[in-house]
């Protein structure tokens, strides 16, 4: 065979080893599933004692179904036909008479973990690397081939469409903790414990009664509660997979193929070929920095404010030693406290908090510059003061290291005039909440060292975020894209239209959150800053300027457009939302993208519509504003 390799052991186990040919890592193609058709053929003629199913690709199990086979999907019939091709081939799999087992290391996501579910037992190996998930309603599809059947009967229906309808992936201890994998083990030991488990004969752990319930007889209780969630998050309009998730779920028992219609008009729709183009974008934007052989161990960020100590803390998160410097322990303290929540967060297990923690490092000093791989500049905007901080960091800095500027509407050619090496200068613009935002803009001023250049895009992959190459201007995309966007929305409010009535618009359109709430988070003194620069001579907002005048700064203060009580929002109710209100309110960022395109400080449309998606949150179901406006004319 092409694709697998199929081993007998001398005690009766079958090892089928997926290696998909010429790829680096392994999907379920339309070969790939035929070839396992016939392993399940030979088997049924010589039948072993069991079978162990495992990847050859060290990247890890199996990613998922082809995604370039969707492209290919434009009939009824070849979308029925997908969803057949699975459901059918793993319903074979899970009948078989002989025990069955997935060795689960590396990523188990989409059709591989619906796979993994087909086996009796499943064996995740606990190492950062392994993550399970089905995560097809990101692409705007369901997971068709016995997630939605297998994944509630193993783990409970409401933790099973919790899983399925945010796409969320989890680790191994996870995986055990749930119910999902039977058990965890280390590397070292992964093929002794297959093996036992695989002949042990041992019962999976059963569902709580109370579980098999909302399994049964009680679907509606569980199906009526999700539907609230996603109604909270997402418009059937916008994003039908959710809904049709619950529906196939709570009616069909997981099985698509009982309901055509719907396979027909979800892996159709207009949202699943958008949320399939801003897969390959997000793609795109993770080739970046692999032609690099920069690796980071040390990171020193000076400037332990919000977007500084927040940089400081993403980066010891992700395993990097990082030297935080600011005038004083006090003014770093704060930044401290805010990284032992995202540790708490994020890791959970004390050790792994711990361990995290002890890699941020208060250093008033400075002394962490000398040793640093990167040293990123998060002071307040202003060119003096980014000037003399320059001069003193040049000549400290190891050969090698990347000197960073996270500002966000300086330009770099305007910064670096006091480098001996001014090419070395590249931009690093983190956007806030880091912890949140997918992505960072790489800055290349006139004239940059290439080769600095990708060394911070192999930097901003290796701490697991989207760089996306700028070009040196006010505001880069994402910014300069925002200040016209948020100056109409103000408008608006000016003419008499509630913020709330604004925001709702927006929500409305399909913004992960509204503009007046977006500059109240952001902080309106600012969008004050920001809008002098960006907005094109144009005079301030009246309803801005009253604001910042009475000291009412957004969250930050307490008060803006909104009064804030626990870092939320209180809004009044919407009134009736003006017709084409959103229509007029994203007509200037679409503009302004398009513009920016022009000018090439982003290098292309595509690119374009990655930055504006995954820097404020555009829109995904549009496949991106300059999409939107070509679909729109």
């Amino acid at each position: 065979m092409k694709h697998w390799q199929l081993n007998r052991e001398d005690n009766g186990i079958v090892v089928a080893v997926l290696d998909r040919a010429g790829e680096s890592t392994n999907a379920l193609s339309a070969e790939v599933m035929a070839e396992f058709g016939q392993i399940l053929d030979q088997l049924d003629l010589y039948q072993p004692k069991g079978l162990i199913v495992r990847s050859a690709k060290a990247a890890g199990f199996i990613a998922g179904a082809d995604i370039g086979e969707f492209a290919q999907l434009d009939t009824p019939e070849k979308c029925r036909a997908l969803v057949a091709r699975g459901w059918d081939l793993f319903n074979r799999l899970a009948a078989v008479p002989y025990p069955t087992l997935a060795l689960v290391r590396g990523h188990c996501l989409g059709g591989g973990l619906e796979l993994a579910l087909a086996c009796r037992y499943l064996l995740a190996v606990d190492e950062p690397g392994t993550k399970m998930g089905l995560p097809e309603v990101m692409l705007g599809i369901f997971p068709g081939w016995g997630g939605m059947l297998r994944l509630p009967q193993r783990v409970g229906p409401a933790a099973a469409l919790d899983l399925m309808l945010s796409g969320r992936t989890f680790d191994a201890q996870r995986a055990r903790r749930m119910g999902l994998a039977d058990d965890c083990v280390p590397l070292r030991v992964m093929e002794m414990a297959a093996r036992q488990l695989l002949l042990s004969d041992s019962p999976r752990r059963p569902l709580p009664l109370v579980q098999r319930l909302l399994n049964g007889p009680l679907k509606g209780v569980v199906a009526s509660g999700a539907r609230k969630q996603v109604a909270k998050k997402a418009r059937p309009e916008h994003y039908p997979a959710p809904y049709a998730i619950i529906d196939l779920w709570q009616r069909h028992g997981g099985n698509a193929l009982a309901a055509p219609e719907v396979v027909d008009r979800i892996i159709a729709s207009p949202t699943a070929k958008n949320l399939l183009r801003v897969f390959h974008l997000q793609e795109r934007l993770k080739g970046y920095g692999k032609d690099s052989d920069f690796t980071a161990r040390h990171v020193h960020v000076v400037g332990a404010g919000v977007m500084g100590g927040d940089i400081a803390a993403w980066c010891a998160l992700r395993g990097l030693t990082v030297t935080l410097q600011d005038q004083s322990l006090e003014r770093i303290a704060p930044a401290i406290k805010r990284a032992h929540a995202l540790f708490s967060k994020k890791l959970r297990e004390p050790l792994k908090v711990r361990a995290a923690f002890d890699r941020l490092i208060p250093d008033p000093a400075g002394a962490g510059v000398a040793h640093a791989d990167v040293v990123i500049e998060a002071i307040f905007e202003s060119v003096e003061a980014k000037h003399a901080l320059f001069k003193a960091l040049e000549p400290r800095l190891k050969p090698g290291a990347i000197l960073a500027s996270n500002t966000s509407s300086l330009k770099l050619e305007d910064l670096r005039t006091v480098l001996a090496r001014p090419e070395c200068l590249v931009g690093i613009h983190f956007f806030n909440p880091v912890a949140l935002m997918p992505l960072v803009e790489v800055v290349a001023a006139e004239g940059a060292d290439p080769a600095m250049v990708r060394a911070a895009y192999a930097f901003v992959r290796q701490i697991d975020k989207l760089p996306l190459p700028v070009k040196s201007a006010p505001g880069f995309l994402v910014n300069a894209v925002l200040a016209p966007y948020m100056l109409a929305a103000m408008r608006a409010v000016d003419e008499g239209i509630s913020p709330a009535t604004v925001d709702q618009a927006m929500l409305a359109f399909g913004m992960p959150m509204g503009p007046i709430e977006l500059a109240d988070t952001v902080g309106l003194d600012i969008a004050m800053a920001a809008g002098k620069q960006l907005a094109d001579g144009a005079a301030p907002p009246r309803c801005l300027q009253e604001r910042i005048a009475a000291g009412q700064l957004g969250k930050k203060s307490g008060q803006g457009f909104y009064a804030w009580t626990s870092g939320r929002p209180a809004k009044p109710a919407a009134g009736v939302v003006p017709v084409g209100l959103a229509e007029r309110l994203v007509r200037p960022l679409v503009e302004r993208t398009a513009r920016l395109v022009d000018d090439g400080i982003v290098a292309d449309g595509d690119l374009a519509d990655a930055g504006v998606i995954f820097g404020t949150g555009f829109a995904p179901f549009t496949g991106g504003p300059l999409h939107f406006l070509k679909n729109q004319i």
